[in-house]
């Protein structure tokens, strides 16, 4: 399954991001384009525009711009994904100028170490991705050889760390915050049903950890392989524990959809319903009878929605959620560029800005772990899709 921003500093600087991000009608500057490298994805290009210098074996002398990687699966399955992220990442640089950055996009599906190396050699700075946890692993060490920093779009917060920072959407964080809600409602029992594999462990411990530092109980968590007969079988083993107030589901809203009413015929036919990010990617799903008054946190979709329209009016077709990643790491490095001197090393401190960033994913800064924590709103599913009930802090 498988970043953003301009300082977030009250009212005056998110009205300053508004006009930053804004996603009306730009201007195509000549110094704007994604340079592309490998194979096109299959999604359309990025817009073309007039390049200043002749683009030979390798790229063009740039004085006046920071050379910026962008590695993502170009090709392979999960090119659809990488594709999107590329041409959201394109459009943020047509938006913001592109007078201090060259994004150059290097294709991860014919080799992680490949398109790290190639990045490297030909001068970037910085790495913007790669998607996938794996190929996170394969590119990190080469990229800390040559002291690049990664900025990955992977939600595995177990490869962040020692100069590679995560901003994915870790399920961690959003668990800790519908729990949070959960309990803020006087619910304190709550049961999991998670999926095998580390997304499932990892959301276990989430659940476990929320709930503790509330004061509430973790009754239950039963495991299930996605297989019908496996999940009714953890909600049988679940139902048959102490009767529980809240379940969380850490899968798919489909999941959760063919689960609940099992849970509805057993002990939890009155629990709430709580999921994870996942879902946030599944807005078709909201108006699912079962799934009605289910709660779970997430990103913010409200300028989401204005990139998306974008994207689709200059690609002709929806783009995926997580393209906003590409989007907001490019505002990201934009912002850090205007104190960053071109030809001198990434200024890597600058990420750890304790007042965080902003873009088209809402408020977020890295930890100490390089891990980006970000400011999560609470929505519901009901017949006419997800609304928020609780928003998400405007900074930290």
């Amino acid at each position: 399954m498988a970043e953003g921003q301009a300082r977030e500093q009250g009212v005056a600087r998110a009205r300053g991001l508004a006009k930053w991000v804004g996603l009306g009608v730009v201007t195509l500057l000549a110094a704007c384009q994604v340079v592309p490298k490998g194979r096109p994805g299959p999604l359309a290009p990025p817009p073309t525009a007039t390049r200043p210098d002749p683009i030979g074996p390798s790229l063009p002398s740039d004085a006046e711009r920071h050379r910026v990687a962008l590695l993502v699966p170009l090709t392979g399955p999960n090119a659809g994904v990488g594709t999107s992220i590329s041409n959201a990442a394109n459009l943020a640089v047509l938006d913001t100028g592109g007078q201090k950055i060259r994004v150059t996009m290097y294709d991860t599906g014919a080799g992680a170490a490949t398109a790290a190396q190639r990045a490297i050699a030909e001068g970037n700075r910085v790495i913007l991705g790669p998607l996938l946890a794996e190929d996170v692993r394969i590119v990190a060490p080469i990229a800390r050889a040559a002291k690049v920093p990664l900025i990955a779009f992977s939600n595995d917060t177990g490869v962040a760390g020692n100069g590679t920072f995560v901003m994915g959407y870790a399920p961690a964080q959003s668990i800790g915050r519908v729990v949070d809600y959960a309990k803020s409602k006087g619910l304190t029992k709550f049961a999991g049903l998670m999926p095998v594999g580390l997304y499932g462990q990892r959301s276990s411990t989430a659940l476990l950890r929320a709930v503790e530092s509330n004061g509430g109980q973790v009754v239950s968590v039963q495991t299930f392989d996605r297989t019908p007969g496996s999940v009714k079988a953890a909600i049988t083993k679940m139902n048959a524990a102490s009767p529980y107030q809240a379940v969380l589901i850490a899968d798919s809203g489909r999941t959760a959809v063919a689960a609940i009413p099992s849970i509805r015929a057993g002990s939890g036919r009155s629990a709430q319903i709580l999921g994870t990010e996942l879902w946030n990617t599944e807005t078709g799903m909201a108006a699912s009878p079962a799934l009605k008054g289910a709660w779970f946190a997430s990103v913010s979709n409200g300028l989401y929605s204005q990139l998306a329209a974008k994207y689709r009016v200059r690609f002709g077709r929806s783009p995926y959620r997580l393209a906003s990643l590409g989007y907001d790491a490019v505002l990201l490095v934009t912002r850090i560029a205007g104190e960053w001197r071109v030809g001198t090393a990434f200024p890597q401190s600058a990420l750890s800005d304790a007042g965080g960033f902003s873009g088209i994913d809402g408020a977020f800064r890295f930890n100490r772990e390089g891990i980006a924590e970000r400011a999560l709103e609470v929505q519901q599913a009901g017949p006419t899709g997800f609304t928020v009930i609780s928003p998400a802090p405007r900074g930290f």
